[in-house]
C-alpha cells in the first residue's frame, strides 16, 4: 500500500540490503564464528548470522539472491559474511573478485595440527563410527606419509590454498587473524580487525571477560541484553587424546607449509 501522504517512504525499510563489503572467508574451526560475534557488536558493521556459502555451493542462484539474505545496513555500515569453507574452495577466489575486487577478506588461522584435530573432534561428534584420527591421518604411518585428500588435513596447508587467493587479491586486502591470540587477547586481535575494515575501535577490553569453564572470552552484557553472549554448546569441547608421536609426525608435515606460509603474509603465528 502506499504510504501515507507526508510520510518519509524510506521510514518503515530503514537501510538497504547490500552485498558484503568484507567476508570471513576461512578457516574452519581456527575461531571465524567468534570473529562475526565479536565483530557485530560493532554499530558501523551487519553480519548475516548463517553460513550462505554462496561462492561455494550456491553460486548458480545469483548474485540477487545472495544480496536478498543480507542484513539491511545504513550508507554508514559495512555488510559483513562469514563462510569458512571459502578459503579452500578453488572458484572462490575468481567469484568473489567478479563480485567486487574491493572486498575485504579476513582468515582466520590456528596451529594446522590443533585444528586438525578440532575438526576430527566435531565430526566424531556427529559421526561416532568413523576410523580413528590416526587411521584418517596416514596413508602409511610407519613412512609417516601424510593423507593431504583427507580434508582435516588438506585445510591446514593454508600456503596452499593462499597461492590461489593471490592471483586475485593483494595481501593489503587480506587480513589474517591467529586463532590463538583471539582466545589470549581478543580486544588486541578484534583491535586490528577494526583497524583493517577501516572503523573506529570500539570493541576493546571492556567488551570480554574469560569464560574458565569454555577456555575461550565471552561478550560481556550489554545495556540491552540481560546476559553475557557465549559461543554455542559445541565451542569449547574437549579435544580427543591422540598419540604425542602423531602430533609431532604432523608438526613435521606441516612446518614447510608453515613456514611458506609466515614468509608469504609477514606474519609468524609461532606454531613451532
Amino acid at each position: 500500500p502506499a504510504p501515507p501522504a507526508g510520510s518519509d517512504p524510506g521510514a518503515a525499510r530503514p537501510g538497504t540490503k547490500r552485498l558484503p563489503r568484507a567476508i570471513v572467508v576461512g578457516v574452519k574451526k581456527g575461531g571465524t564464528r567468534a570473529v562475526l560475534e565479536f565483530i557485530r557488536v560493532h554499530p558501523d558493521v551487519r553480519a548475516l548470522g548463517t553460513e550462505p556459502h554462496f561462492f561455494d555451493r550456491n553460486y548458480h542462484r545469483g548474485l540477487e539472491w545472495y544480496r536478498s539474505l543480507m542484513p539491511r545496513t545504513l550508507d554508514s555500515q559495512i555488510t559483513v559474511e562469514k563462510t569458512p569453507s571459502y578459503f579452500v574452495t578453488k572458484e572462490a577466489p575468481r567469484r568473489i573478485f567478479n563480485m567486487s575486487r574491493d572486498t575485504k577478506l579476513i582468515v582466520v588461522v590456528r596451529n594446522p595440527v590443533t585444528r586438525a584435530i578440532s575438526d576430527y573432534t566435531q565430526t566424531l561428534s556427529k559421526k561416532p563410527d568413523i576410523p580413528t584420527f590416526e587411521g584418517l591421518t596416514f596413508r602409511n604411518r610407519s613412512l609417516g606419509l601424510v593423507d593431504t585428500s583427507w580434508n582435516a588435513i588438506r585445510i591446514g596447508m593454508y600456503a596452499v590454498h593462499l597461492e590461489s587467493w593471490l592471483q586475485y587479491f593483494p595481501l593489503s586486502q587480506i587480513h589474517f587473524v591467529s586463532g590463538e591470540k583471539l582466545i589470549t587477547d581478543p580486544a588486541g586481535e578484534m583491535g586490528k580487525v577494526q583497524d583493517f575494515l577501516g572503523i573506529k575501535r570500539v570493541i576493546t577490553d571492556k567488551h570480554f571477560y574469560f569464560n574458565k569453564t569454555k577456555g575461550f572470552p565471552c561478550l560481556k552484557k550489554s545495556e540491552s541484553s540481560g546476559l553475557p553472549r557465549c559461543l554455542g554448546k559445541s565451542k569449547g569441547r574437549t579435544h580427543v587424546q591422540i598419540d604425542p608421536e602423531v602430533i609431532e609426525q604432523l608438526r613435521d608435515f606441516y612446518r614447510p607449509y608453515n613456514i611458506k606460509f609466515y614468509e608469504t603474509v609477514g606474519q609468524d603465528f609461532r606454531w613451532e
